[in-house]
């Protein structure tokens, strides 16, 4: 009883930390991008996405270290789903508005480039081997290389919904803040995952299942965080570039140091008609809600608020079905 007291306590405390941490974030990252007049959202698909990826990094790494392929695997899947049917979708069903089509496609092309190619090792060899985190980190790499380029070159088109008059903090503050925030985040989010962790396997739910869901949710707090203080402080082409921008990097920087640190197979959990559940829904949902979130969003160049429902309807019945199959072929 007394652990259980102490995890739900240091529950708490994470939740403290992600939430003062992505304040803080959020003012430096945004800040940054007035001072040197760069598009919130190619901030948000790069700086911001990195500070908020970094508990994916570590929880995935770790496991990989600890031969335990199916939180790493689960983790990156996961999180890719409840960034955009969770998170993504808050941000568009409550604010729905318009987008830079141009800005949005480098990360969405880059995203489905890297999915593909992991996808296709899932269902050709089913082995992520050392050449495919490589490859990854490459593509992480390439990906960081040309957006930096693109901020040199293109100017801030998304508009500032922040006050003109507002004298701007100094750079050296900006940056702390930026640090800070990322710290308090991450640290927040280890906590919730350690704790949330450890109150859901006394409860005795399976541990695919808590990677695939509180795993996946715990390390995608930050992206949370991070999206609802956007959205009070006005900047949701952040919040959405962060989401694509961490959506991408949960496949090349998260998946590619994992799985260069220890080689592992697909984990097999639970099965649907005999097949890898995995295979059969968890993969093909993670292509189908960042179609949804992004497809209409570069047609149209704006967000719909039945985008944002339909996601989240999609990831109510994703988790239920998550909780329920272990229990159907028990």
């Amino acid at each position: 009883m007394n652990e259980m007291l102490k995890a739900i306590l240091l529950f708490a405390v994470g939740l403290v930390c992600l939430i003062k941490g992505g304040d803080w974030f959020v003012d430096g990252s945004v800040g940054i991008a007035r001072r040197f007049h760069l598009p919130e959202l190619l901030i948000g698909a790069t700086v911001v996405s990195i500070g908020t990826t970094l508990p994916e990094v570590m929880v995935s790494t770790t496991a990989a270290f600890q031969n335990n392929g199916s939180i790493a695997y689960g983790n990156a899947i996961g999180s890719v789903i409840c960034n955009t049917a969770l998170i993504a979708a808050i941000t568009v069903a409550v604010k729905p508005g318009s987008v830079n089509r141009k800005t949005l496609r480098t990360p969405v092309l880059f995203f489905f480039l890297a999915a593909v190619f992991y996808a296709g090792v899932a269902y050709i060899t089913g082995y992520f081997s050392r050449t495919v985190g490589i490859i990854l980190l490459v593509m992480f790499v390439v990906y960081m290389l040309i957006t930096v380029w693109q901020m040199k070159r293109q100017p801030d088109s998304d508009g500032d919904d922040g006050n003109e008059d507002e004298k701007p903090r100094p750079l050296w503050l900006l940056i702390v803040l930026l640090i800070i925030g990322a710290v308090l985040i991450a640290l927040g989010a280890r906590l919730l995952v350690d704790n949330g962790t450890y109150i859901a396997t006394a409860l005795g739910v399976p541990q695919t299942v808590i990677a695939l869901t509180f795993v996946a949710l715990g390390t995608s707090l930050p992206e949370l965080v991070t999206a609802i203080t956007s959205l009070a402080k006005g900047h949701g082409a952040l919040s959405l570039g962060n989401v694509i921008g961490a959506n991408l990097f949960n496949l090349v920087l998260v998946s590619g140091m994992a799985i260069t640190v220890n080689p592992f197979e697909i984990p097999v959990g639970v099965q649907i008609a005999g097949h890898n559940a995995s295979l059969v829904m968890d993969i093909p949902v993670m292509f189908a809600v960042m179609l949804i979130l992004t497809v209409p969003s570069i047609i149209k160049g704006k967000l719909s608020r039945w985008q944002g429902i339909t996601l989240l309807c999609i990831y109510a019945a994703f988790c239920a079905v998550q909780f329920v199959m272990p229990l159907l072929v028990k």
